[in-house]
């Protein structure tokens, strides 16, 4: 028997490879299917099943693609939704052959009404690994107010009550000794404040998990669970429809978005339709020059997530600056979360573009020291656009907090004839940042090259107190 965890940090979600005696299941695969499939060649083994926690919200499953290209059959928990292909719907309790080894499926309903987790006895008979998807977190549970995005009816305080009873009836009467396989580890919006660990052990959990304390009752859990929770990525709901109704395959998106586009084919494009202009290099090369009107968001980060978060429609049109090699990884990880309409890429990336004398657009960093002279010499406008959390913990004194995952929405708060400096983390997403706002009209934003990380090291500023926060949200 071999248990894999396949886990993908731009997302933080955690996808699982089990293989017993030749037959393989799938838990949760991302939208790129071939690497399950070759490892699954690499073993001599067949994929029999894709098993799903859940109807994902926070990226597209590959779980139509490898079914069609493995014959594998696609187990979903109890639900009522009908799917745009075809899927086997389980019972609570329905086990599964694979090789030697049974997977059992437990309905633990709560993040979603069809959430499962799906627990692995092993050849000795022995209860060894639970799969718990989004229902159990290392350090936290999935969030329970997702699912009202897409059932109106169905209140984050009712998802929550059955998330109680799901975790208090099904989970914390197993085995301390069960491994605990989790969907996602720290940095997923799918929960506030989980580890950055991604397995554990359920008596581990069972100390040290706010969620499974026994002393809470169901109100102190629901009103615990529920605190700390901010508004979703706005794609979220998207992204489950994508997953219960399907989608256009994979290899068809990669072949479409791969298109090389000269200068004048990119030129052309970005005046014709609507597309949006996504640059995905690092952001101070960015800043040193880019095509007007667009938008950086870098490969090297969270960038499906950020591209989410801030570009509201999955349907949106979308042309790519990339560095030269990373046209394919720019497609693939859009098509994790749903983004199927790229136009192609701009073919010998922003270098082509300015040897061939077309116009660029520049933003001003400032480091450290340089922002320590300004203040010096007048007060200064600074925004802070870190999550809220992080802004709560700590941040430069006077800092206004305006986060980027809420930009489109607070954009009013800014002042176009004044001029501010703009801070995150470490300037990533202060680039981010100031790109939309740019591409907007907004032209005196400055960055703060290194972020807060660096105006704390420096000891130089004006700090608050730290608090420590109580969500990561």
């Amino acid at each position: 028997m071999k248990i894999e965890q396949i886990y993908t940090g731009c997302l933080a979600e955690a996808a699982y490879y089990i293989e017993s005696n030749g037959e393989v299941a799938i838990i949760d695969p991302l939208r790129e299917v071939q690497p399950y499939i070759d490892r699954a060649v690499k073993d001599n083994a067949k994929i029999k099943y894709v098993f799903e926690t859940h109807f994902h919200a926070d990226f597209v499953s590959g779980h139509i693609d490898l079914a069609k290209k493995t014959g594998a059959k696609i187990v979903y928990g109890p639900t009522g939704m009908q799917t745009g292909f075809d899927a086997y719907i389980a019972k609570d309790n329905e086990e599964f052959s694979l090789g030697n080894i049974i997977i059992k499926l437990i309905h633990t309903p709560g993040h979603t009404m069809e959430s499962s987790c799906f627990l692995l006895v092993d050849e000795e008979g022995n209860e060894t690994a639970l799969f718990t998807g989004d229902t159990l977190f290392i350090g936290d549970v999935g969030r329970p107010d997702l699912a009202q995005k897409v059932i109106a009816e169905m209140t984050q305080e009712l998802l929550a009550g059955h998330l109680f009873e799901s975790l208090r009836n099904k989970i914390m009467p197993l085995a301390d000794e069960l491994i605990i396989y989790p969907g996602h580890g720290a940095g997923s919006a799918c929960g506030k404040n989980m580890s950055k660990e991604t397995v554990d052990t359920l008596g581990h959990q069972k100390k040290v998990n706010y969620a499974l304390n026994p002393n809470l009752t169901k109100d102190e859990f629901i009103k615990e669970v529920l605190s700390g929770l901010m508004p979703p990525p706005g794609y979220f709901p998207q992204n489950v429809l994508l997953n219960i109704k399907g989608y256009e395959s994979f290899d068809s998106i990669k072949q479409k978005g791969t298109k090389a586009l000269s200068v004048e084919e990119f030129e052309t494009a970005a005046n014709e339709t609507k597309a949006v202009i996504i640059d995905t290099r690092d952001a101070q090369t960015f800043a040193k020059g880019f095509i007007p009107g667009s938008i950086n968001i870098g490969i090297d980060g969270s960038f499906a997530v950020w591209v989410g978060t801030l570009i509201p429609d999955v349907n949106q049109q979308i042309l790519i600056v990339t560095e030269e090699g990373r046209e394919e990884e720019v497609i693939i990880r859009l098509a994790r979360v749903g983004y199927d309409k790229p136009l192609g890429y701009l073919k010998g990336s922003f270098s082509a573009w300015k040897e061939k004398g077309k116009g660029f657009e520049t933003i001003k960093s400032v480091n450290v020291e340089e922002l320590k002279t300004l203040m010096k010499q007048s007060a200064l406008n600074i925004i802070d656009a870190r999550k809220a959390s992080e802004y709560n913990s700590e941040h430069l004194v006077d800092a206004i907090n305006i986060p980027l995952d809420y930009i489109n929405a607070e954009m009013a708060m800014i002042d176009k004839d004044k001029t501010y400096y703009v801070y995150c983390a470490a300037g990533y997403r202060s680039m981010i940042f100031i790109s939309i706002l740019h591409a907007r009209g907004y032209k005196n934003l400055i960055d703060v090259n290194g972020g807060f990380s660096e105006l704390k090291k420096s000891g130089r500023f004006n700090i608050t107190q730290y608090i420590c926060p109580t969500t990561m949200l």
